[in-house]
This record gives C-alpha cells, structure tokens and sequence, in this order.
C-alpha cells in the first residue's frame, strides 16, 4: 500500500498532543480502471495530479472535444483516448467513471452510466446536479443500477480540515460552542455559470456547508443572505452569501463566502484567505485553507491549544487542499468497493449537503430561517 510522510511535521507538538489523522485511507488495489469523464482544470490540475501521485489508474479519457482529450491524455499518461462520452461509456473495461463535467451534463451522463451498468462506481462532481431533485434522481438511479455513488466534497480531504476533525473526534477542544468559515477568495468563474445565473452557494458555499456537517453533523436550520458581486458582470444573485447554522445543543456556524473582498484586482492590496476556527469550551483551532493564493497548492495550517496550554500547537506538512485533497476522493470510494461499503462521501449522505444548500437559497426567498425539516418534499 502506497505510504505517506509529513517531511516537515513538527513531530514533538504532534505527539505529545493529539493524533492528528490528516490522511485518507487507500484502497489495497492501486489499478482500479478509471475512466474519466471531462478534460478541464480540474481534471488536467487536480484529478490527475492525485491520481499519479496516489499510483491510482487512469486508463481512458473522454471530453467535449477530442482535442482537449489528447491534450490531457497526452500531458498525464493516460493511453486511450475516446472520442465521445458516450464511447467511453460503452468501454467495458472501466471499473470506475469519474465525471468532472458541469452540473448541468452530470445526470445526463450519471443516467447513461446507470442504463449500460456496466462500471462498478461512479464518482461525481459537486453539486450533485442543478438543484436537491436532480441529486436525488442521481442516487436513485445509481442505486436501481447497483452502481456504487460517491461525490467529490474534496474540502473534507484538505489536511487542516482533517486536523480539526480529529480534535473533534478526541474530544481536545470540549464542546464546540462557535465554528466560522471566512473565506475571502475570487474564484475563477467558469463559463457554464454564465448560463446558469448562479454561483457562490451551489459551488463554494456547498464546501463549506459539507464542511460544517462532517466537523458536527446536521443543523437544525440555517439563516442565508446573499447579494451580487460587482465583479461578475453576468446575471446572478448569490455572489457574496453569508449563512448561520444552528444546532440543537447551541452550537452556531457562520460561514461568510466573500467573493468581492474589496478591489482587489482593480488596484487596492488584496487580503485572500479562507480561514476557520473552531471555539470549544477547552480549546481552540484555528486553520487556513491556503486555497486562493499563488501558488493554489500552498499547503493549509492549523494552530491549536488547549486550557492549559502555554503557546500553540502548529503542526506542519506538505500537503494541500489543490491537488492532494482529489486522493481522498478516490479513494475512499475504491475503499467503499474493495469493502462492499458506503463511501465517506456517498450519494445517501451527500442529499444532506444538498438539502442544506437548497434551504439556504429558501430561506434566501423567504427571508427567515429555514428548517431543515421542511426540506423533505
């Protein structure tokens, strides 16, 4: 099994604190045949990069164009190229379909993987379709077809988060009182999003909503108020959202998605970040996703403490959200088919996420709080 190592760990803080399980769990096979659906950033930047660096086994590629196909074949190694989904979906051989399309091609090509039946997993993009119907026509499908689901949260493989999901499993911090997710970011929009008038909630805020459910479980409700962001010039209406999570035992989440953070690229120094903190009744942790800085593979940090604690603990390692993040995905859905289980991240638990997500833009409509509850018509 593939072995990894924290070359700059700060070994006596880890350990004389707390185990800090920063990495995923991998599969015995490494040769999986993967076939990939989609040829762009994600895909060219992350996916493969992982999936190489894992030893994972991407063995064909399909694209909208066969020329973005080579071009990502050609750069990552991998020998066949189809000319169509549809031709890559007819392939036999693949075991596994990673599809990083947009949310708008996936149930289509989700829906055409269920009728052959012929791959054992599907691992898909984030969001889980156009809307909480479509994540839940995704699952059903794949569920008739007995084709294993997983979706790709990849923020809950970043090493900070998992840090801090480790504090939590321990116990280190007490009990959680406050959680926050600032993120203060310009993401690079793309074009699809032109045409469906939407972008913060269903494409970064669905991070850090999954996020907030994988550290504590489910809210009860959840508070959103969006409005634009001057520098998208297309028609939308959730470009900077905030939201609060509240949980029945009185823990609150906030999350601020700022996708403005001042003007930035029009001349003024630029503040980027995505920051959390975690606030127990015993401790603190504080992390830092190091997404949206140049470099995108900076690796993310955490500091914690506990009572008692004369200074921080701050851990270190290598690993970053971009690409490292994309070997957890994987691979806990390889895992999931190796042990005949569900997935970390399978369909079942990604219609929370979902549900979340569609009562955040409900209570957007509504303008109050939205309980989760009322989301099961």
């Amino acid at each position: 099994m593939l072995k990894f190592c924290l070359p700059s760990l700060c070994v006596e803080a880890f350990h004389r604190f707390v185990q800090l399980n920063i990495q995923p769990d991998l599969p015995q096979r490494l040769d999986w045949r993967i076939g990939i659906l989609g040829s762009g950033f994600i895909v060219n930047d992350c996916h493969l990069v992982a999936y190489r660096k894992a030893g994972f086994n991407p063995v064909a590629i399909a694209s909208r164009t066969r020329a973005n196909a080579d071009k990502a074949a050609s750069r990552h190694g991998i020998v066949k190229v189809h000319d169509t989904y549809e031709q890559l979906l007819d392939d036999s051989s693949i075991e596994v379909l990673d599809i990083a399309v947009p949310p708008n091609a996936q149930l289509g090509l989700i829906h055409a993987a269920c009728v052959r039946r012929t791959v054992k997993g599907i691992l898909a993009q984030k969001p889980l379709g156009m809307n909480l119907a479509e994540a839940r026509e995704a699952v059903s499908l794949c569920e008739s077809a007995g084709i294993t689901l997983a979706v790709n949260q990849n923020m809950r493989y970043d090493p900070s988060v998992r840090a801090a999901k480790s504090l939590l499993a321990d116990a280190a911090l007490g009990e959680p009182v406050l959680a926050t997710i600032d993120m203060r970011a310009i993401p690079h929009w793309m074009p699809w999003q032109a045409e469906l008038g939407w972008v913060t909630l269903r494409i970064m805020s669905i991070h850090h909503l999954d996020c907030f459910r994988y550290w504590f479980g489910e809210p009860e409700r959840i508070f959103c108020s969006v409005r634009t962001d001057p520098r998208t010039k297309f028609p939308h209406a959730d470009g900077i959202a905030t939201y609060i999570l509240e949980y029945a035992n009185g823990l609150r989440c906030v999350g601020i998605d700022d996708t403005w953070t001042g003007p930035a690229k029009e001349g003024c120094p630029g503040d980027l970040r995505i920051q959390w903190r975690i606030e127990g009744l015993n401790g603190l942790a504080i992390g830092d996703i190091g997404w949206c800085r140049n470099p995108h593979t900076t690796p993310s940090t955490i500091r914690y403490a506990r009572k008692g604690d004369a200074q921080f603990h701050e851990p270190q390692w290598t690993e970053s959200w971009f690409p490292d993040a994309f070997i957890g995905t994987m691979a806990q859905l390889l895992v999931a088919l190796e042990q005949g289980t569900e997935p970390a991240i399978g369909g079942d638990d990604n219609l929370k996420t979902m549900t979340l997500v569609e009562a955040a833009y409900r209570s957007v409509e509504t303008k109050r709080a939205v309980a989760l509850s009322e989301m099961t018509a």
